[in-house]
């Protein structure tokens, strides 16, 4: 895995200087930032650099699971302490002792959970479900979150008291489009890494000119944006036009994914990019980059046509596209109505 912190701004370069001074700490760290900034990469450098490297590094996502999970996840359980635990099972803080325990999107934790959380950092100590033994919390505990805490906190959302067990350190990492000075360098870094990932296959590198381009982008989907977007102009690209496409792409897959919680669209990426399906024999750009905009396109249809309640006039306004585009798209990708809908 790359945990590389790359940037020459001044928000990565104190990153850069809080991770030295908090790395043998073992200080409670909140780390804050945008959806796709890059928190993650300070939580293994501050692990990197600490001297926990040789003991566990493991991660919960908070907001993956729902509460009866999460808990038995965090805390782990007894065998029998509910119908279907058939043996005892280790959880993430026992796991995690004399390491980092990572919480990811700790500003999605639910109020009940919150209490246990608290209970257990201000204690020391957890007890497994149905079990009556206390098991020592042995982990430094980083947590990450895109929320405001401070506001969720106020608005009766977030514990006042976890906040203050959890920010002894609060780390900020600033979105991409403050820091354009580090676009350049992210992307020199990720060419090598994609060169190497991707070895033996003939890729396009970016021109000067598309990384002028990229630089003065926006980025709102921060360096995981940027990220999906060079290894497509790498694979797919044939000219600068088809820069401002893969961004088009980008920007629709997120947009599609943010409001389906990503299961349609992820195999966009992931199917197109798995170089080791496509025969040699028959590879040709032209035909990779008509079939990802054709599948980005039904999603996108797809999606407008279901929140419209298949209105195809009101598809065709959102989409900006004929009435006559349409009904041709919808034939074309092979779209067709839910089975409920009775079209």
């Amino acid at each position: 895995m790359d945990s590389t912190l790359i940037g020459v701004s001044k928000n990565i370069q104190r990153i850069q200087a809080l991770i030295d001074q908090v790395a043998d700490t073992g200080l409670n760290t909140v780390v804050y930032g945008e959806t796709g900034v890059g928190k993650e990469l300070v939580v293994q450098n501050l692990y990197r650099k600490s001297d926990r490297v040789n003991k566990p590094f493991v991660k919960v996502n908070c907001a993956a699971l729902p509460d009866t999970l999460l808990e038995s996840e965090m805390f782990g359980y007894e065998q029998g302490a509910f119908t279907g635990a058939e043996h005892r099972k280790r959880g993430k803080f026992e796991q995690a002792s004399g390491g980092l325990l990572f919480l990811d999107e700790i500003g999605d934790m639910s109020l009940p959970l919150q209490s246990k959380l608290l209970h257990v950092l201000q204690g020391g100590d957890f007890t497994p479900l149905g079990s009556e033994k206390l098991v020592k919390m042995g982990a430094w505990v980083i947590t990450a979150t895109n929320h405001d805490l401070e506001k969720d906190m106020q608005a009766g959302n977030f514990r006042e008291d976890l906040y203050y067990r959890l920010s002894t350190i609060k780390i900020y990492v600033a979105p991409l489009r403050s820091r354009p000075e580090d676009i350049p360098h992210l992307i020199e870094h990720y060419v090598r890494l994609y060169v190497n990932q991707f070895s033996g296959k003939q890729l396009l590198t970016p021109s000067p000119e598309a990384i002028d381009k990229m630089t003065g982008y926006h980025w709102p989907g921060n360096v995981r944006e940027l990220q999906n977007v060079l290894k497509r102009l790498m694979i797919l690209a044939d000219g600068e036009d088809t820069l401002d496409e893969l961004i088009a792409v980008s920007r629709l897959t997120d947009l599609v994914g943010a409001e389906q919680g990503a299961p349609r669209t992820s195999s966009v990426s992931s199917d197109l990019l798995d170089l080791s399906k496509i025969d040699l024999g028959s590879l040709s750009l032209k035909k990779i980059k008509k079939k990802a905009m054709d599948r980005v396109e039904k999603e996108v249809i797809a999606f407008v046509l279901d929140k419209t309640g298949w209105n195809r006039s009101k598809a065709t306004k959102i989409l900006k596209i004929s009435y006559k585009t349409l009904l041709y798209k919808i034939k074309d990708l092979g779209i067709e109505p839910p089975q409920e809908s009775g079209h």
